[in-house]
């Protein structure tokens, strides 16, 4: 089996007290990263000393941006910088378990055709505890049509996304840094899903999240008072849906009914939750009569056909 090169991104901005805590988690797995990037945002603390001494390391390579441009900025020079052929992404502020690595690497060796990993995670700090998506690994399929038209997010935090590099080169970089100061994994999961990425969840929770007051995202008051963040996060959606579909000269896809099908059937075991999201899809979008009642009779009868078989995942 060939060697799968990887490379590990740590985006961090005044985070000192915790960003050597997350290097070490990096350097210190049971298969090694090929390299690790830590891209400092320009930040204020003292955070650029306690980088800096990780630099002299053979696999590290540190990047330290002059100006302050948010966490999409960063993703776009750590990866504009990486070499390997599936990229980790971790926050600062988090921690990779030693396992971490050789697992992924394991569920991207013995299943070839996966894109996209997130797994599961634990929180520590402030708030303590496990959170899964399911407790079993799951391939999730392709999630193009649902994304383009229902908006579903189908991945999780910053720490716990691997890419291949083939995915994320149609994604990243994006130029609307101001957009995506935070949230910037939305960038990540939305546009992996758009540009065609196989997903699949490990349930193993190998990073550690960590809850702590100075979150940028968690705890940041004012995203969760302003009632019209998820109204500004909508338009930043569509503004990124349109920069991605353009740059891959993609386009939006035609005849929902067997479209929606085909895209569900990428999923083995589907959840009841995930035809859904293709009947609301079908039922919305399908403009034409004869279509829409088509796509619903056909997506009804596969349902039954998974019920039967067992497949459904309850």
């Amino acid at each position: 089996m060939d060697k799968i090169r990887t490379s590990c991104l740590i985006n961090n901005y005044n985070y000192a007290e915790f960003v050597s805590e997350a290097i070490d988690s990096a350097l210190n797995q049971t298969v090694k990263f090929d390299e690790i990037i830590i891209i400092d945002d320009a930040s204020t603390d003292n955070s650029v000393e306690v980088i800096a001494k990780f630099a002299q390391l053979d696999n590290v390579k540190c990047i330290f941006q002059e100006t302050n441009q948010g966490q999409l900025s960063s993703f776009n020079e750590g990866f504009l910088a990486a070499t390997g052929e599936i990229i980790f992404f971790l926050d600062a502020d988090d921690i990779y378990q030693p396992q971490y690595l050789e697992n992924a690497l394991k569920f991207y060796s013995r299943r070839t055709e996966c894109d996209f990993i997130f797994c599961a995670y634990k929180k520590f700090g402030a708030v303590e505890g496990i959170f899964q998506t399911d407790a079993v690994d799951l391939d999730l399929g392709y999630s193009v049509i649902r994304t383009l038209y229902n908006g579903e997010w189908i991945g999780s935090i910053t720490s716990t996304l691997s890419i291949r590099r083939e995915i994320l080169r149609k994604i990243l970089p994006i130029p609307n840094i101001e957009d995506w100061r935070v949230r910037s994994d939305d960038c990540l999961v939305w546009g992996a899903s758009l540009v065609g990425a196989k997903k699949f969840y490990m349930s193993k929770p190998l990073v550690m999240y960590r809850i702590h007051q100075n979150n940028q995202y968690h705890n940041n008051k004012f995203l969760h008072i302003d009632k019209n963040y998820e109204y500004k996060r909508f338009w930043k959606r569509n503004s990124l849906f349109n920069y991605i579909l353009k740059k891959n000269n993609l386009s939006l896809p035609l005849l929902l009914a067997f479209t929606s099908l085909n895209e569900l059937k990428t999923i083995p075991c589907p959840k009841f939750q995930d035809f859904i999201s293709y009947l609301k899809i079908i039922f919305l979008f399908e403009h034409i009569l004869y279509w829409k009642i088509k796509g619903i009779i056909l997506l009804f009868s596969y349902f039954i056909k998974i019920l039967m078989s067992g497949k459904l995942n309850k």
